[in-house]
């Protein structure tokens, strides 16, 4: 026994070293291993089959040896990552079908990643005067402690700023040498609970587009990990005008046109206003068109995403979206379909499955992750219930990611069947939602589904919109106050935040305007607007289908815009004499302009004579037509240089010609004048292309777009 007891001990140690080294080898070889991307060319027509495919591969390099996808590319592309050792790699990049295998390798990270998107990065040249621009902020506020408004080395406030500070003891509101006005407004007096009654942010976006226009370099900035980086924004060293137009209930045009009012006369360069909705109205019946066509008198997806996969009870992966910061450590979950747990005392079942706010039954959701059948829920319906999370389902494709105050999910029509159709067939559905995964677009940039479209609704033959900036995904600053997902209830509270729309488009094109005006601070409103539309990145029409009515003029580039060789124009005659050719009475023209202005006999109700970026032309289908457009451009330039015309179209319906075709300058601030003449018969429903005056240094590029 003795003996016995002493040859099991030393077949427990031999036992125990024999896995000891076999623990020491695969640590050895795991060591050795490090991620690989394995590049297989076009995406497959059939993405559940891609991610089977590229499981196989797996296994055919590592034979019985457990070995899991990382990540595997079906939608743009096709390919795949993996832990692999150098040897393991060379194997995989042997096998039928790659096309190449290299290392992950880390990048150096970028928070605000749509300035260096654009091609703006941190180092660009800046302009001795940028600390004297102004930057006027119509929105929600500001949160004035944000290290992104932090005053350090900049001095007083330029000569020429007029405004004030409502400085607000009870909240502690104080502007400084960032910050130098802030003005709130509410019209009707009528301030509600949570509205701060002074110019501090209670919601979070005011900050955010702010920051973004003109925010410090913050580093290490996130938003718990996405996005990390150093966050800035386009004009680091600009000062911000805060004018509070929007509350709680939202944003009257009274209080609008009277936060114009003070940021024009006290003398703010930019006006950035990231407001919308509504019926469209006639020009004079709009309080931000009046409020502009005065401004005017007196003064755009990255390539980041986010995806959160589910994994149900019988094992399946599913990829939806969302940016889910929350951590379920793998726990799985009872499943409930939100049209099985209807609130019966105050709604239906055909309620209770779009999930909304009181809609499910608390005993039955309490725990559970509950699907819903829209995506439109902001996850209060679920938050309010108790549930664990939710999954929503119910549109063709999802392109952009979205904040919820609980663990969530997005998926299209064909995933969330899917789904249904487990909860459904399940005695007992069960799931897990995992946090998000943040990754590169690659077919970045394009025009998000949210994103507005033209043409314009009043005017069709003005191309709206403008241009294109970033504005999915964007991480900036954040009301310290405010919920990450704005839901009461959600107790994740930050100072930055990242979301999408096209408030945070609006923004950059301030901030890029911001810097375009510390080189030229004597140039136009309309001149600055033609040298960020003419300098912009041509788009692709086959990712955006709508083309120019998608993008318009393409996508922001500020560092071009700031040297544009030449500018469309425009001064207060200019866009009297559009109303005119608008059809506006005489009467209302000299009120609007406060002369004896009247409108030229020859008007003839077109925009063809507005010397505008663009060229637009709305016309009947298989009718011949001929259209004129006169245009005048300004040298800002090499005082001596010679544009060239250029015509680029995809289409050969059209005959367009431009006389003359080229313009020779012998000074800077001359201004020359052409004509182009656009002939056709339309049998489609739209042609476009461009026109580019070309000195060689210079590409002076405008749409041009026939639609019927």
């Amino acid at each position: 026994m003795e003996g016995g007891k002493y040859l099991l001990h030393c077949f427990l140690l031999a036992l125990l070293t024999t896995k000891a080294a076999s623990h020491l080898f695969q640590s050895n070889a795991n060591a050795n291993r490090k991620s690989y991307i394995v590049y297989m060319g076009d995406r497959l027509k059939d993405g559940a089959s891609t991610a089977l495919l590229h499981s196989s591969m797996v296994q055919d390099v590592f034979g019985s040896e457990s070995k899991t996808v990382l990540y595997s590319y079906k939608k743009s592309f096709n390919g795949f990552v993996v832990d692999l050792t150098e040897e393991e790699a060379q194997k995989m990049a042997g096998m039928k079908g790659v096309v190449s295998v290299f290392p992950n390798e880390k990048r150096k990270l970028h928070t605000t990643r749509s300035w260096d998107f654009m091609g703006f990065p941190q180092q660009v040249e800046r302009a001795t005067m940028e600390s004297d621009v102004i930057i006027g902020v119509l929105d929600t506020g500001i949160w004035p402690e944000s290290l992104s408004f932090d005053d350090k080395g900049l001095g007083p406030p330029p000569s020429k700023w007029k405004g004030s500070c409502q400085f607000q003891p009870q909240d502690n509101f104080t502007c400084n040498n960032k910050i130098i006005g802030a003005k709130y407004y509410r019209s009707d007096g009528l301030f509600l609970p949570e509205d701060f009654e002074s110019p501090r942010d209670f919601d979070g976006h005011g900050t955010h587009t702010a920051s973004t226009a003109a925010g410090n370099l913050v580093d290490g900035a996130s938003l718990y990990g996405f996005g990390s980086g150093t966050a800035r924004g386009g004009v680091p060293s600009a000062r911000i005008a805060v004018y509070k137009v929007c509350w709680s209930d939202g944003c009257q045009d009274a209080d609008i046109l009277a936060g114009f009012d003070d940021a024009i006369s006290d003398g703010v360069d930019i006006i950035s206003i990231s407001l919308g909705g509504g019926r469209t109205r006639d020009y004079f019946e709009d309080a931000i068109d009046i409020a502009s066509f005065h401004a005017m008198k007196n003064a755009s997806t990255i390539d980041r995403k986010f995806s959160t996969k589910v994994q149900l009870g019988n094992n399946k992966i599913y990829e939806g979206v969302s940016i889910n910061t929350f951590d379920l450590k793998n726990k799985t979950y009872p499943m409930i379909y939100g049209g099985d747990a209807p609130n019966t005392t105050t709604t239906s079942s055909r309620s209770s499955r779009l999930c909304f706010s009181n809609s499910l039954d608390k005993n039955l959701v309490k725990g559970k992750i509950v699907l819903c059948d829209t995506i439109r829920t902001n996850g209060i319906g679920a938050l309010l219930a108790g549930a664990a999370g939710t999954v929503a389902r119910g549109q063709d494709s999802i392109d952009y990611s979205s904040l919820f105050p609980l663990p969530a999910s997005c998926f299209n029509f064909v995933d969330g069947r899917n789904i249904f159709q487990y909860v459904n067939s399940s005695s007992a559905p069960t799931a897990t939602i995992f946090r998000s995964s943040e990754v590169n677009d690659s077919l970045a940039p394009y025009i998000i589904s949210f994103s507005s479209r033209g043409p314009n609704p009043i005017t069709p033959e003005i191309i709206k919109p403008d241009i294109s900036a970033p504005g999915v995904h964007i991480l900036a600053a954040w009301s310290s106050i405010s919920p990450v997902s704005l839901v009461p209830g959600d107790n994740r509270f930050v100072t930055f935040n990242i979301i999408s729309g096209t408030s945070m488009s609006c923004p950059h094109v301030s901030g890029a305007a911001a810097y375009v005006k510390s080189f030229h601070p004597t140039w136009s409103p309309a001149a600055i607007q033609s040298a960020l539309m003419t300098t912009a990145a041509p788009m692709s029409s086959g990712i955006n289908m709508e083309a120019e009515f998608a993008y318009g003029s393409g996508h922001l580039n500020p560092l071009k815009a700031a040297n544009p060789g030449l500018v469309y124009d425009a001064n207060e005659t200019d866009y009297i004499n559009f109303l005119c050719g608008q059809g506006y009475a005489t009467r209302l023209i000299q009120l609007l302009s406060k002369d004896n202005s009247t409108c030229p006999e020859d008007t003839n109700g077109t925009v063809s004579e507005l010397n505008y970026p663009s060229f637009g032309l709305s016309t009947s289908p298989l009718k011949p037509f001929s259209r004129t457009f006169k245009r005048t451009v300004t040298n800002v330039g090499s005082p001596t240089a010679v544009y060239r015309a250029n015509l680029s179209f995809s289409t050969g319906t059209l005959k367009i010609r431009v006389n003359p075709d080229v313009l020779s300058f012998t000074s800077v601030g001359q201004k020359l004048s052409f004509e182009v003449i656009v002939e056709a018969t339309m049998d489609k429903a739209m042609v476009s292309g461009a026109l580019v005056w070309d000195d060689g240094e210079h590409k002076v590029r405008s749409p041009i777009v026939v639609f019927i």
